[in-house]
C-alpha cells in the first residue's frame, strides 16, 4: 500500500503528534508499506503564522524510511494578530450555522501549504489511503479532503482535539467548529487518544461507524540510561529536580509550573526547575519579567536534543505537566520509563492516562496554590513517589509501547497482513 500522512508538524519537531506518526510510520515501512509524510515548513506551531520563527528549508528527505516532503507556507498576513483574530471569526461563524462552504472559505484564508495541495493532485492516482491530522489546522487539510472524496481516496483523521479544562468550556469551541467536525464524519476512519475525546466527538455529532480509540506509544529504550550525574554538573544544579516537557505555554501548565515553584522557593525550596521545549511568545514575554530571584532558580532548554532530554529524566524527582491542550501526553510515559511520579491537570485527555493516586497526582488547570501542594507532597514523600512511578512504569510496559498501539492502529489503514490476523 502507499499511505500518505499529511501532517503539518514533523520531525524533528518534538511534539506528541509528531512522534505519533514518525512512530506509525516508520512501522507500516517496516511491514513492507510506503509512506510519504506531507509536512510544512514550520519548524514549531506559531512558524506556522508568524514569518519571523524558525522554519525549515522546502524540500525532500527521507526519515526512518519514509519519504518527507516539506512545502512552503502560505499566509495571507505576517501580522500575528491576524490568525487568532480569524479563529475567534470561525468561532462565531459557525454559532451563527453559516453553510460549511462559507466556513471552509474562511478557514482557508488561515495558513496553507498550497503546494502540498498541488502533489496530492498529481500523485491522487497512486495514493491507497491518506492519514490527515491536527483538526485545529483545518485549514491545512480541507484542500486534501476534497481531493481525497474527488479521487474516492479513503481518508483516515486523527483530530488530537484539546478538550481543555472544565471552567472554560469556551477552549474547546476551537477544535469543534462545525466544518472540523465535518472534516470527522466524511473520514473513513476516526482515530481518538481517548475515551474522553472520543465521546466529546460523538457528544457534538461526529457519528461515526468506524470510530477507533487507541492512544499513543514509547519506546522505553530510546528514553532510559540518560545520565543524570553529568546533566547536574553540565547545568550547576545539586537540589531536586522539577521537570516540565513540552512547549512553554500557558495553556500547557508552563506558567503555572513557574508561579506554584515561586511559592515553594519563597517557603525554602531548594529544587531547581527544568524547563524542555520551545517557548511560545507569551511565556517568554513572561518570563523576561521574572525576577532574577526565579531566574536563578530556573534551567530553560528550549530545543533540548534527545540525549540531554534522557539526562534530564535521569536527574529529575518528578515530572509536571498541568495542560489543558494535551490529547494524550506522551512525555508522562517517558517520565514513567524513568519511574518518575508525575503531576497532570485534571484536563484534555491526561485523567484517561493518569490515574489520580495510583500512578500520579491530578490537579485543576490553573490552580497554581494545589500545584505547588502536589510537586511539595511529591518531593518529600519518596515512598509515594517511587510507588507511582513504579505503578506508570508497569503500565507502559503493560499497554503503552509503540509495539502495542501499531498492533492497534495498522488495522485501521487495512494492512492485509495485520488485518486478517486481528
Amino acid at each position: 500500500m502507499h499511505i500518505v500522512h499529511v501532517v503539518q508538524l514533523y520531525h524533528p519537531v518534538a511534539s506528541g503528534s509528531v512522534r505519533y506518526f514518525v512512530e506509525i510510520g516508520k512501522r507500516l515501512v517496516a511491514d513492507g508499506h510506503r509512506v510519504t509524510v506531507l509536512t510544512t515548513t514550520a519548524h514549531d506551531l506559531e512558524s506556522l503564522w508568524q514569518s519571523d520563527k524558525r522554519t525549515f528549508a522546502p524540500g525532500y528527505e527521507c526519515h526512518e524510511g519514509c519519504d518527507v516532503y516539506r512545502f512552503p507556507i502560505k499566509r495571507i498576513s505576517d501580522i500575528p494578530l491576524v490568525y487568532p483574530i480569524l479563529r475567534r471569526v470561525l468561532v462565531e461563524a459557525g454559532r451563527l450555522r453559516l453553510p460549511l462552504s462559507w466556513l471552509r472559505w474562511l478557514a482557508s484564508l488561515t495558513p496553507q501549504a498550497p503546494q502540498l495541495t498541488a502533489w496530492v493532485v498529481a500523485h491522487a492516482a497512486d495514493i491507497d489511503v491518506i492519514h490527515m491530522t491536527n483538526v485545529t489546522l483545518d485549514g491545512l487539510i480541507h484542500p486534501v479532503m476534497a481531493i481525497a472524496t474527488a479521487q474516492q481516496i479513503p481518508v483516515i483523521t486523527t483530530p488530537f482535539v484539546h478538550l481543555g479544562d472544565a471552567q472554560d468550556a469556551n477552549f474547546v469551541r476551537y477544535y469543534s467548529m462545525p466544518q472540523q467536525l465535518d472534516l470527522l464524519n466524511q473520514s473513513r476512519d476516526v482515530i481518538a487518544m481517548t475515551g474522553r475525546e472520543a465521546r466529546f466527538l460523538q457528544s457534538r455529532g461526529v457519528t461515526h461507524p468506524r470510530f477507533h480509540v487507541i492512544g499513543a506509544g514509547v519506546t522505553p529504550a530510546e528514553v532510559i540510561g540518560g545520565d543524570g550525574d553529568s546533566f547536574r554538573l553540565r547545568h550547576a544544579i545539586t537540589g531536586p529536580i522539577v521537570l516540565q516537557v513540552g512547549a512553554m505555554a500557558r495553556d500547557k501548565g508552563t506558567i503555572a509550573t513557574v508561579l506554584a515553584m515561586q511559592q515553594l522557593w519563597a517557603a525554602g525550596s531548594t529544587a531547581t526547575l527544568v524547563l524542555i521545549g520551545a517557548p511560545l511568545a507569551h511565556f517568554q514575554q513572561f518570563y523576561d519579567q521574572l525576577p532574577a530571584t526565579t531566574t536563578d532558580h530556573i534551567r530553560i532548554l528550549a530545543y533540548a536534543s534527545d540525549a540531554e532530554r534522557r539526562a534530564a529524566y535521569a536527574a529529575a524527582q518528578l515530572l509536571t505537566l498541568p495542560s489543558r491542550t494535551d490529547s494524550f501526553g506522551i512525555v508522562f510515559l517517558e517520565a514513567w520509563c524513568n519511574q518518575l511520579p508525575v503531576i497532570g491537570a485534571d484536563a484534555g485527555g491526561i485523567p484517561d492516562l493518569v490515574q489520580a493516586d495510583v500512578d500520579g497526582l491530578l490537579v485543576p488547570f490553573g490552580d497554581v496554590d494545589g500545584l505547588a501542594r502536589a510537586i511539595q507532597r511529591l518531593l518529600t514523600d519518596s515512598a509515594l513517589a517511587h510507588q507511582f512511578g513504579a505503578a506508570g512504569y508497569a503500565k507502559v510496559h503493560a499497554h503503552y509501547t509503540w509495539e502495542h498501539i501499531y498492533a492497534s492502529a495498522a488495522p485501521v489503514y487495512q494492512v492485509p497482513e495485520l488485518s486478517d490476523a486481528d
